[in-house]
């Protein structure tokens, strides 16, 4: 091996030990026989036999569709299905327009790293997911972020941004964006999206909203909450993901047909990757067919979170729970140590549970992140809180 590679080789190897050293080393892991309260797979659709006949009778009937895209969307990569699934994904959300991309990380990536340009202003609540900080971070637009759900400080941002005068009237130094996520990945509390849009038309902003775990969960037949709430023409762009809830792959930009347009043309995950293959393509299809027959799926996943926030308020009295009303549910066990081990715990009773741990939370803010789903039944909801009692 050259000296040089050597010496790269060896430069990783260290940092990657002083990240074990540091509790911190990530490692891929494969879990079996343990019961899923770790998986964003909240209906069940990704165990669903029922949805994976439905996507094997779909590619039986297109069985002349390549097995591959070959290309980009702007190269070989363009088929009737696509702009097929794309239109019937924009009346779903009760939109304009839809623009497929691979996941929600790259359609956030290409979504904040385009549409925001110099001389604009990019407003981020200071939890938004990674994958958001990512395309802020490439965007040349000025960014600032504001406290979390913190409407007061956000409406300071937006003054500040606007250059808003005592008359009332605003004088906007460039375009503005307000960026935040309808169901907060880590903590699971929810934006206050009702009040943003007001603050935001106030301020003449554009709300984008990244729905990503409340796709499939809200709705009335899962379109996310700004459907929920009726603010589907009042938010300029959402991003939608379907490996979550919908239990497949892929994602979407929903918004007016100009922004569709416009990302075709600048936004570069889109540009420069190969297009979904047809069978991505028709699982988002049949999925999407599937929530809508399946709205018991949701009513069970709302009972058993119910059922999951009474036995916590009786059997963890006092415990350092996040405020949310949503299928994630956090415990705060501070300390990456006591959270790993706490984690741990569960996992040995059987259940699959995992730490969350600081950097990607902040120190003294580590966590067990529980998922709830439909499927977890009552007596797996007790016995993984009864693991969790033990510990303590």
């Amino acid at each position: 091996m050259p000296i040089l590679t050597q010496h790269v080789v060896s430069t990783l190897a260290d940092r990657l030990a002083i990240r074990q050293q540091a509790g911190l080393l990530r490692q891929l892991r494969l879990v079996t026989n343990q019961i899923d309260f770790c998986s964003n797979d909240y209906l069940g659709f990704a165990r669903s036999g029922n949805l994976r006949r439905a996507i094997q009778q779909a590619d039986m009937n297109q069985i002349s569709l390549p097995t591959g895209a070959t290309g980009s969307r702007l190269l070989a990569g363009q088929t009737e299905l696509a702009d097929e699934v794309e239109q019937e994904l924009a009346k779903f959300y009760q939109t304009e327009s839809a623009l497929l991309f691979h996941a929600g990380y790259n359609a956030n990536l290409g979504l904040l790293a385009c549409l925001p340009q110099a001389g604009d202003t990019l407003l981020t609540d200071e939890l938004i997911h990674a994958s958001m900080i990512d395309g802020a971070r490439l965007s040349y637009a000025t960014r600032r972020r504001f406290r979390h759900n913190d409407l007061t400080d956000l409406e300071n941002q937006l003054r500040l941004a606007t250059n808003f005068q005592t008359t009332g009237l605003s004088h906007p130094l460039g375009q503005v964006f307000v960026a935040v996520e309808s169901v907060y990945s880590m903590d699971g509390d929810l934006a206050p999206l009702g009040e943003l849009t007001d603050l935001c038309d106030e301020y003449g902003a554009s709300l984008l909203v990244d729905e990503a775990h409340a796709t499939g969960v809200y709705g009335p037949t899962g379109e996310g909450l700004v459907v929920a709430l009726g603010l589907q023409k009042r938010v300029f762009a959402r991003v939608h993901t379907f490996g979550k809830a919908l239990g497949v792959h892929g994602a979407a930009v929903v918004g007016p047909a100009v922004l569709r347009d416009y990302l075709i043309n600048f936004a570069r995950p889109f540009i420069y990757s190969t297009a979904l293959p047809p069978h991505s393509l028709l699982a988002i299809r049949c999925a999407h067919e599937y929530l809508k027959t399946q709205p018991e799926a949701r009513e069970l996943l709302y009972d058993r979170l119910t059922y999951f926030r009474q036995r916590v308020s009786d059997l963890l009295p006092g415990s350092s729970w996040t405020d949310s009303q949503t299928p994630i549910q956090c415990l705060i066990v501070p300390g990456n140590e006591w959270a790993r081990h706490a984690a741990e715990r569960a996992q040995q009773a059987g259940f699959d549970v995992r730490a969350i741990l600081s950097p990607t939370v902040p120190a003294g803010q580590e966590r067990l992140r529980i998922c709830i789903h439909a499927f977890n039944t009552e007596a797996e909801i007790n016995g993984l809180l009864d693991s969790l009692t033990i510990g303590r």
